[in-house]
């Protein structure tokens, strides 16, 4: 066993798992905290490194392309200290880390694993259910169905269209951009019928904008990694309309029987209540239209996004 303790968490490996634990620091970001402890299989691993440092060096794991859902719906944009895969190493552990490294570079040698793309994510992503409140709402994800609450401070436009839902089979991919405190950020799911929308993430209503705390609004990265865990893996080529688009089989990982696609269920026809309250949403939007706060190409989309809840 290879192991190195330091304040921002631990790392062991026991020659075919890299074990990441975060640290209880308050130093250690929110986000760390939250996603927990991270079983790496060698497998997934692709290279690791310890960059020595006259005042603290960090080591760092590479992981192979595609094979974690997190560093698929991050894309790299977690800040350093948020990314499990760097550690801090204070320079009197130097020869500690330097020792865990050479263990995974040996394993990684013996076990001959490939460094080109996973063809499937070889690490699970977060548990479901998860739900995180940000600053434009509250959305959360149960393994099949997405849910986003609008706050009150959110755009009217989105307040007008309601709660949002959507299935998993109705998703081609997810974006996330983090808010970094100059710039807002935004969690946006692509649909099929919202691929090509043009809408900013203020006003479109299958996206959050993310113009809040920084680190609470980070935490809408476990959203995404849950979701995009049981997206189609992008070696099939699923969620980019250029290549035919998402395919059948939406599977997370471990998933032991793949899951068919059946049609679509057809909705449960609504109550009158629900009706009224279609009515009243619709002349809000077009009053919003009218008075121009809505652009005609926004007033279509949105107005579509309502007709289709209902």
């Amino acid at each position: 066993m290879a192991e190195i303790i330091q304040r921002d968490g631990t790392w062991a490996f026991d020659g075919s798992t890299v074990r990441i634990t975060p640290g209880l620091h308050r130093s250690v970001p929110l986000f760390r905290q939250t996603y927990g402890e991270i079983a790496v299989p060698l497998e997934a691993v692709a290279g690791v490194v310890h960059e020595p440092d006259r005042k603290r060096g960090r080591l760092r794991l590479r992981l192979r392309e595609g094979a974690d859902p997190l560093l698929r719906a991050t894309g790299g944009r977690l800040p350093d200290a948020a990314d499990p895969y760097r550690l801090a190493v204070d320079t009197d552990r130097s020869g500690v880390a330097e020792y865990v490294a050479e263990e995974i570079r040996h394993a990684l040698l013996i076990e001959q694993v490939p460094e080109e793309p996973a063809d499937a994510y070889l690490l699970p992503g977060p548990p479901v259910p998860v739900s995180v409140r940000s600053s434009d709402g509250t959305v959360s994800f149960d393994g099949t169905t997405v849910r986003i609450d609008w706050s009150d401070t959110s755009d009217r436009v989105k307040r007008a269209t309601g709660p949002r839902i959507i299935g998993v089979a109705d998703l081609v991919q997810v974006e996330w951009l983090p808010n970094s405190g100059y710039e807002n950020g935004f969690l946006r799911f692509v649909t099929h019928d919202s691929v090509f929308s043009k809408l900013p993430p203020e006003k479109d209503p299958f996206a959050l904008d993310l113009w809040g705390s920084a680190r609470r609004d980070l935490l809408t990265a476990l959203v995404a990694t849950a979701v995009t865990a049981r997206l189609p893996h992008p070696s099939t080529g699923a969620g980019d309309p250029a290549r035919g688009g998402p395919p059948a089989l939406p599977q997370a990982p471990g998933d032991s029987v793949p899951r068919l696609r059946s049609s679509r269920t057809p909705p449960a026809q609504p109550p009158q209540d629900l009706h009224d309250v279609l009515l009243r949403r619709l002349r809000e939007l077009g009053e919003l239209h009218r008075d121009g706060v809505l652009t005609d190409e926004e007033f279509a989309t949105t107005k579509a996004a309502v007709l289709r809840d209902f």
